[in-house]
């Protein structure tokens, strides 16, 4: 299964478009608390449309929390613009995978990240993406790589 992680996200209409991109991927999203915006937020209803309800969405209090919840086997990835690789380099076909965000403000901490398993997107002209456009390239070449496997999403 594809899941993505948001760390700490910040901008409700991010977290809503990421919730819709999930959706029709069949992926499940992961919130680690703080989040800066509260779950029943006009704007993140608003970016989710109708389908907000129809998310799998699955809120954890820590990065620790979630971890001790993950499968032994999970891929986990890491989106920052200081990857050592860039996101079509990697294998994104493991069967439980996670895409991790980090919020819009800051990143993720260097004391989560593993800098191995760092990918980025590559990018002239600005320093970072709009989060959800971000996770909807990854998640789209996690998706691509997967259907070339014949792992359905």
């Amino acid at each position: 299964m594809l899941n993505v992680v948001l760390f700490q996200p910040e901008i409700p209409h991010n977290t809503g478009a990421i919730g819709r991109l999930c959706l029709a991927t069949n992926a499940r999203l992961h919130l680690i608390k703080p989040l800066g915006f509260s779950l029943d937020d006009k704007q993140l209803k608003r970016a989710g449309l109708d389908y907000w309800q129809e998310v799998d969405v699955r809120v954890w209090n820590s990065w620790d929390e979630l971890r001790t919840g993950m499968p032994e086997e999970a891929a986990l990835w890491f989106i920052e613009c200081q990857g050592q690789h860039t996101y079509w380099e990697a294998s994104l076909t493991a069967p439980e995978i996670y895409l991790v965000f980090g919020p819009e403000t800051r990143g993720i901490p260097t004391s989560v990240i593993q800098p191995e398993h760092c990918l980025r997107i590559p990018m002239q002209g600005t320093r970072s993406l709009n989060l959800a456009t971000a996770a909807g390239i990854v998640m789209y070449e996690a998706l691509r790589q997967r259907t070339l496997a014949g792992i359905m999403p």
